[in-house]
C-alpha cells in the first residue's frame, strides 16, 4: 500500500513538473487578451468613437446632386389663339434635369450642440464599460487562481495526514510482529489509510475542476495541462478610508454618471424640436426640354441659386412635448440608478472590509493553532511509538491537524478574496 501511494504521488509530481507553470500575471494577461466580453466592449467603444462626429450630430452641410433624363412619346393636339391647329401623333419629347444643391443648418434650437455632447458622453461611457470589464476579469481570474492554490494546499494537508497514517501503520505492524498489537489496530490503520487515499483522489478531482474553471476564464481548452507554484499572501496594508474615497472612481459608477449626462442631452435634443429651423440653401440647376412638334420646340435654362429656408413647427399633436416628458423621466431614472449603484458599492465595500478585517484577525490565531496542532501530532505520534498514547489519541491529534490545516488555508483564501473585492471596488486591481 505504501508503495502504491508513493507511486501515485510520484506520478502526480512528474505530471506537474512536465506541465507548464502558470503565474498569476500570465493568467491575467491571457484572460485580458482572449476575453470576448472585452472584445465586444472595445468594438462598442470604437463604434462610439466613430459616431462621435459633428456630421452624425447634423452640424455639417449636406450636398447632393440629381440627374434625370425622361423620354416620352405623345400624341400632340394643340389649338392656338391665332386659329392654328397642330395635330401630330407619335410626338417625341425629351426632358433633362440636372443640378447640385447644398443645405447648411444655421439654427435648430441648438439641437446639433446637444447631439454632439450626447455622442461625446456615449464615447466616455463606452470607455468606462471597458474598464469595468477589465476589473471584473482580473478579479475573477485572481479568485480562481488562488482557489487552485487553496485546493493544492488541501492536497498537501491530506498527504501529510497519509504520511502520519503510514507511520502509525508501521508502528502497529512492528508491534504485531512481536505480539504486542492485535489485529484490530492493524485493521483500523488500514481503514484510515484507505479513507485518506480516497479523500486524496477526491481532492485531486476538485483541483482538476478548479483548473478547468480557470482555463474557461482564459478562453483556453478546459483540459489544458498546467501547474501553479504559488502561495496566498494577503495584503494587510489596506485602508478603508482610501478604499471608500476610491469608490468615486469605480468605472461602473462613472458609467452611471455618464448615463445621466446622456439623458440630459437627450432632453435638450427633444426640446429643440419645438424651435424654428433655419437653413441656408444654394446650388446650380440645369434644365433642358426638347419636343419634335408643338408650340415650344426647345426650352433650356441653367444657373445658380441661393436662399434661406425657415421651418416653424406649429402643431404635431403634442408629440414633441410628450417626448420631452419621457426623456425627463428617463433622466430621473438614471439619477436613481446612479444612487442605487453608489449605495450598492458602498455596502459591498463595508461588507468586504468587515470580512477582510475579521479574516486577518482569525488568520493570526489560526497560524498559531496550526503550529500547535502539528506539534501535538508529532508529540502524540512519538508517545504512541513508546506505547504511552493510544491509537484514539493519535487519530484525534491527526484529525485536529487536518482541520487546523483546512481552517488556515480557508481563512487565507477568504482574506485574499476580500482583499481582491476591495481593490476591484476601488479600481485598484492590477498586475
Amino acid at each position: 500500500m505504501k508503495r502504491v501511494l508513493v507511486l501515485v504521488v510520484l506520478v502526480l509530481t512528474a505530471a506537474e513538473i512536465k506541465a507548464q507553470v502558470l503565474t498569476l500575471e500570465e493568467a491575467v494577461n491571457i484572460a485580458l487578451k482572449n476575453s470576448l466580453d472585452i472584445q465586444i466592449a472595445k468594438n462598442n467603444e470604437q463604434a462610439s468613437q466613430i459616431s462621435n462626429h459633428i456630421s452624425v450630430a447634423g452640424g455639417l452641410p449636406v450636398i447632393s446632386g440629381t440627374l434625370s433624363d425622361n423620354q416620352s412619346l405623345t400624341n400632340l393636339n394643340q389649338k392656338l389663339n391665332s386659329g392654328t391647329v397642330i395635330k401630330r401623333p407619335n410626338n417625341v419629347n425629351n426632358a433633362v434635369n440636372a443640378g447640385i444643391s447644398g443645405s447648411y443648418l444655421l439654427f435648430n434650437g441648438f439641437r446639433v450642440y446637444a447631439s454632439k455632447n450626447r455622442l461625446a458622453a456615449l464615447e466616455r461611457q463606452s470607455t468606462q464599460v471597458i474598464n469595468t470589464q477589465i476589473q471584473n476579469i482580473i478579479s475573477d481570474v485572481m479568485v480562481k487562481y488562488y482557489d487552485i492554490i487553496r485546493q493544492e494546499s488541501y492536497m498537501k494537508t491530506i498527504q501529510q495526514s497519509i504520511d502520519v497514517t503510514l507511520k502509525r501503520k508501521e508502528i502497529v505492524d512492528a508491534r504485531r510482529s512481536v505480539g504486542l498489537a492485535n489485529n484490530a489496530d492493524t485493521y483500523q490503520a488500514q481503514i484510515d489509510l484507505n479513507a485518506s487515499r480516497q479523500e486524496l483522489q477526491s481532492q485531486h478531482l476538485v483541483l482538476l475542476q478548479a483548473k478547468a474553471d480557470l482555463m474557461n476564464l482564459l478562453t483556453q481548452r478546459p483540459d489544458s495541462s498546467f501547474a501553479v507554484h504559488d502561495t496566498i499572501i494577503v495584503d494587510s496594508a489596506l485602508n478603508f478610508e482610501t478604499v471608500k474615497e476610491s469608490l468615486k472612481r469605480n468605472p461602473q459608477l462613472l458609467s452611471a454618471e455618464q448615463q445621466i449626462r446622456i439623458n440630459e442631452w437627450i432632453v435638450k435634443e427633444v426640446a429643440a424640436q419645438r424651435y424654428p429651423s433655419v437653413s441656408l440653401n444654394g446650388g446650380f440647376n440645369f434644365s433642358h426640354s426638347q419636343s419634335s412638334a408643338g408650340n415650344v420646340i426647345l426650352n433650356q435654362n441653367y444657373g445658380p441659386f441661393v436662399g434661406v429656408s425657415v421651418a416653424v413647427p406649429i402643431f404635431n399633436g403634442g408629440l414633441s412635448k410628450r417626448q420631452q416628458q419621457v426623456a425627463e423621466i428617463d433622466t430621473k431614472n438614471a439619477i436613481s440608478s446612479h444612487t442605487i449603484i453608489s449605495n450598492s458599492l458602498e455596502t459591498s465595500a463595508v461588507k468586504s472590509w468587515q470580512a477582510y478585517q475579521n479574516n486577518l484577525q482569525q488568520l493570526k490565531t489560526e497560524r498559531e493553532n496550526n503550529k500547535l496542532a502539528n506539534d501535538l501530532l508529532q508529540l502524540t505520534l512519538q508517545r504512541y511509538q513508546l506505547s504511552q498514547a493510544t491509537i484514539i489519541e493519535v487519530r484525534e491529534a491527526q484529525r485536529s491537524f487536518v482541520e487546523a490545516g483546512y481552517r488556515l488555508i480557508n481563512l487565507a483564501y477568504a482574506a485574499k478574496t476580500a482583499e481582491i473585492e476591495l481593490k476591484r471596488l476601488s479600481s485598484q486591481l492590477g498586475i
